[in-house]
């Protein structure tokens, strides 16, 4: 309960917090919290549930957790996301873990909050194409949820699809994986990192990978023109249309990235290696050799934090 006090205190201050963009920040453990989506345990048991049931789609079987699955770091561990009647998806899935510290969703950012973000794959047909009035009368035909949105939002015609993104996204930022080695590191345990992940932090930092990839979550949210090998993808230019944003995508988070391979928005490059050596050849334009490739992949390595930690729902 003291956790979810310190949300609603954290909610009423953030829009006073400044943005601080360092590549040395230690990963919070509390995110910021939108004013009108306070955290309650109820609204985040509510959104973990709505997370994993599979009746938000059309089929009745794909779920939120069937691209972000806990079990893969919140990803799926596949090139490109498979939804409804296996359909490949056009990109990469991103992780869902410390999407609450980002400033935009999707790779081609065209949604601002976790809110925007949570409402798009239950109707995208290619992922679990369900329409929202649907998804409504389907939850408002389970009393459990009516009681749950009830209790969650505290008043009368609460099962809505603007409530139902907001208690996904109540669940979600829940998903902080703090404690990394490099965050203790940071905190002054000199004995947290290897030798070769300092070195490899060194590198990081002198061929200029801090210049996006930076702040606790090691991403700028801003968004870089990159066409990765076998990529025709227009990036943010979809969403805009505006020639310039071809080929652009926003920054990832460098956060727990051993764990989330494929890389790429196209999921095109297995070996985290690999993808360090293209990244510096296509942004930095300049060649990293295997040595020096390894030692910064042991530097990411350090980034991996502890998994958050939840019970699995029992759906009604």
């Amino acid at each position: 309960m003291k956790k979810y006090i310190l949300y609603a205190l954290v909610s009423v201050f953030a829009a006073l917090m400044p943005s601080i963009s360092l590549a040395t920040e230690i990963l919070p453990s509390v995110p910021p919290i939108p004013g009108d989506n306070t955290m309650t345990p109820v609204k985040v048991e509510l959104g973990k549930m709505l997370f994993f049931d599979p009746r938000l789609s059309s089929s009745g079987v794909v779920s939120c957790a069937s691209c972000h699955n806990p079990s893969f770091a919140f990803t799926d561990r596949v090139p490109r996301a498979l939804g409804h009647k296996h359909q490949v998806g056009p990109r990469n899935t991103p992780t869902v873990l410390n999407a609450a510290l980002l400033n935009a969703q999707f790779w081609d950012g065209r949604a601002a909050t976790l809110e925007e973000q949570a409402l798009g794959p239950i109707q995208a047909t290619v992922e679990m194409n369900e329409s929202l009035d649907n998804v409504v009368m389907k939850l408002k035909a389970i009393p459990a949820y009516v009681k749950l949105f009830n209790a969650a939002f505290d008043g009368k015609e609460t099962v809505t699809s603007a409530n139902i993104a907001r208690a996904i996204a109540a669940f979600e930022r829940t998903l902080l994986t703090v404690n990394s080695p490099f965050d203790r590191f940071l905190a002054g345990d000199t004995n947290a990192i290897s030798a070769d992940a300092r070195k490899g932090w060194e590198l990081f930092q002198n061929k200029g990978c801090v210049a996006c990839h930076n702040g606790p979550n090691f991403t700028n949210s801003e968004f870089h023109k990159i066409q990765v090998p076998g990529s025709t993808d227009l990036g943010r230019y979809q969403v805009t249309k505006k020639e310039d944003d071809k080929f652009r995508f926003r920054v990832q988070s460098l956060r727990n990235v051993a764990l989330t391979y494929p890389y790429f928005n196209n999921g095109s490059v297995d070996r985290l290696q690999d993808a360090v050596k293209i990244m510096s050849r296509e942004m930095l334009k300049s060649e990293t050799g295997d040595a020096d490739a390894a030692l910064i992949v042991e530097f990411l390595k350090t980034l991996t934090g502890e998994p958050p930690r939840f019970d699995y729902p029992m759906l009604p």
